[in-house]
């Protein structure tokens, strides 16, 4: 990131003990007490640093939808203060209830109501545990998952994905699952808002100091998932009529699993296959 992004990712040098309420003075004051260039940026944009990013998330899902070109400096920009708030939630006292900071996140949206735009932290595997932020700038705007690892008091911004750094990547209404209890391993799945829930599948695992993707789909019709205790269930269209592109003429529905550093798939079925909708 380069030294012009006025939301900075220092982390949160002193743990305190804080109160729920006081999550909600976070969101306010975050960047100002851990990134004192901050408070020089907010003046000159004349106005709270929430208040910016709200209209930095605007502007990034406006281009899209306008078709303009992306604007990596922008993202990064509004990126790095939701890291920001993150870490100093995630540092603020051990084992973090996520429920609040949620509540506080979800009122960013700059769209009202906002449609396809969210922020969400989420919890992944390891000891101590990692931690994903969901992020989706708004109907047809970019997304992205960002990490954070460490431990209580020293958590930080570890990797990213995002189109900017994986290039082929589906940046489309992002969600992410985890998918192990002991590892921070993960699904992040894109796309899936059509009328056929096409959507794209992605397995990852972080490895300490960086993203490894373990597996990846193709795009996919009428998909479906599920993350349980066994693995991660699958369901989709493994066999579309050419001519007729939303009829199926076989559901499939596979299981994966992580476990030993790998990622594999244990199981695959045949699903009855879904009635056309008559005419």
């Amino acid at each position: 990131m380069n030294s012009d992004s006025s939301f900075c990712r220092h982390k949160v040098s002193r743990r305190s003990r804080h109160t729920k309420s006081m999550l909600a003075l976070f969101l306010g004051f975050v960047i100002l007490g851990v990134c004192p260039s901050a408070e020089r940026t907010s003046a000159q944009d004349g106005g709270e640093p929430a208040a910016e990013f709200k209209k930095l998330a605007a502007e990034l899902s406006n281009a899209r939808l306008a078709g303009g070109e992306e604007n990596e400096g922008r993202m990064e920009k509004a990126l790095a203060y939701l890291d920001s708030v993150a870490v100093a939630f995630l540092n603020a006292s051990a084992g973090p209830n996520l429920d609040e900071p949620n509540r506080i996140l979800a009122g960013l949206a700059s769209h009202t109501p906002p449609v396809g735009e969210n922020y969400r932290l989420v919890k992944l595997g390891g000891t101590p545990a990692v931690y994903a932020m969901v992020i989706n700038f708004g109907l047809g705007g970019p997304a992205a998952v960002r990490i954070y690892g460490g431990a209580t008091g020293h958590y930080a911004f570890a990797a990213r994905v995002d189109r900017f750094a994986q290039t082929d990547f589906l940046d489309s209404d992002i969600e992410a699952v985890s998918v192990s209890d002991a590892e921070p391993a993960f699904v992040t799945i894109s796309g899936r808002t059509d009328d056929l829930a096409t959507g794209a599948f992605m397995a990852w695992h972080f490895d300490g100091h960086g993203l490894v993707p373990l597996w990846s789909s193709d795009l996919l019709q009428q998909s479906s998932y599920d993350a349980g205790k066994d693995g991660f269930h699958l369901a989709y269209c493994s066999q579309v009529d050419e001519d007729h592109p939303s009829e199926c003429h076989k559901m499939s529905r596979d299981l994966y699993r992580y476990a030993g550093g790998e990622w594999k798939r244990v199981e695959s079925a045949e699903l009855p296959t879904p009635k056309a909708a008559a005419k």
